[in-house]
């Protein structure tokens, strides 16, 4: 059973960065496409970014050109560096995975999920 635990998230200003990450046990992550989404207060989980385990990644119009997904399979990690954070992105962050070579709608595997808050 793949598992995977997210970390990295926490406090930051507008304006800031943070960097998450998607850390994988029980199976090598390198033949798993790997998404984070985003749970805003209120709302809908949203798929925030994608990335293939060819590497190519994939963005939402909101974070596209601020988020940037990438991948270290030595250490069954993926990374989901968030810049100029606004108020908005505020939320819990779940990764999640799924054994396909492309960024799927719908994953088999999920974090728990980490709080990410952006306010002044």
């Amino acid at each position: 059973q793949l598992q995977l635990v997210e970390s990295g998230g926490g406090l930051v200003h507008p304006g800031g960065s943070l960097t998450l990450s998607c850390t994988a046990s029980g199976y090598i992550l390198d033949r798993y496409a790997i998404g984070w989404f985003h749970q805003a207060p209120g709302k809908e989980r949203e798929q925030v970014s994608c990335i293939t385990f060819y590497g190519r990644p994939t963005y939402g119009d909101s974070v596209r050109g601020r988020f940037n997904i990438s991948r270290d399979n030595a250490k069954n990690t993926v990374f989901l560096q968030m810049n100029s954070l606004k108020p908005e992105d505020t939320g819990i962050y779940y990764c999640a995975g799924r054994h396909i070579s492309y960024c799927p709608q719908d994953f088999d595997h999920w974090g728990q999920g980490i709080q990410v808050t952006v306010s002044s």
